[in-house]
């Protein structure tokens, strides 16, 4: 048993097919794809939509932004810190790291405090990565400034290109 619907669905293409191989002008061409025994014709090449040029494999955005940027730089950049007085003549650094290629496989490491003189004054290990905290800020304690430093430089290190990046000086307080 046949369907009308299906019949007239069947008529109707026919028709609209018979309609666009009169009117096609690139009928010429040869441009004829068998389809269920029924021809039809496509567009030319001329009329085809150019096909879309995608970027190399480099510029292709990542489900991680850190792999791209990991090319670029080498270190995290300490982007902002501040100093407080302990009270027992050590002080806390506040330090905040921008570490975009942070994953487990590569991430910022640590920070450390430095004299003018490069003399390392502490430091501060970073266990884990913090790619869903960017960028991120660690505190730590106990520091001891000697009394004639009036000034430190804050420094971050990646864990597979060392001590690096840029760097923040930032004024002792009280001196």
């Amino acid at each position: 048993m046949v369907r009308r619907p299906a019949v007239l669905a069947a008529a109707l293409t026919m028709v609209l097919i018979g309609c666009a191989q009169a009117a096609d002008p690139d009928q010429a061409t040869g441009d004829t794809a068998s389809a269920g025994g029924i021809e039809t014709v496509g567009p030319s090449e001329e009329t085809l939509p150019s096909e879309e040029v995608l970027p190399s494999e480099e510029a292709l955005p990542s489900d991680d932004a850190s792999v791209s940027a990991s090319a670029e730089q080498l270190h995290p950049d300490v982007v902002d810190a501040e100093l407080t007085e302990d009270g027992d003549g050590t002080f806390t650094a506040a330090v905040t790291l921008s570490s975009p290629y942070d994953t487990p496989e590569r991430y910022a490491d640590a920070w450390r405090v430095l004299s003018p003189d490069r003399e390392e004054l502490g430091i501060r290990p970073l266990a884990h990565h913090h790619a869903n905290e960017q960028p991120f800020t660690r505190s730590q304690s106990g520091i001891e400034i000697p009394e004639d430093v009036s000034e430190v430089v804050i420094q971050g290190r990646d864990q597979a290109n060392g001590w690096g990046g840029a760097e923040l000086t930032v004024p002792v307080p009280g001196r």
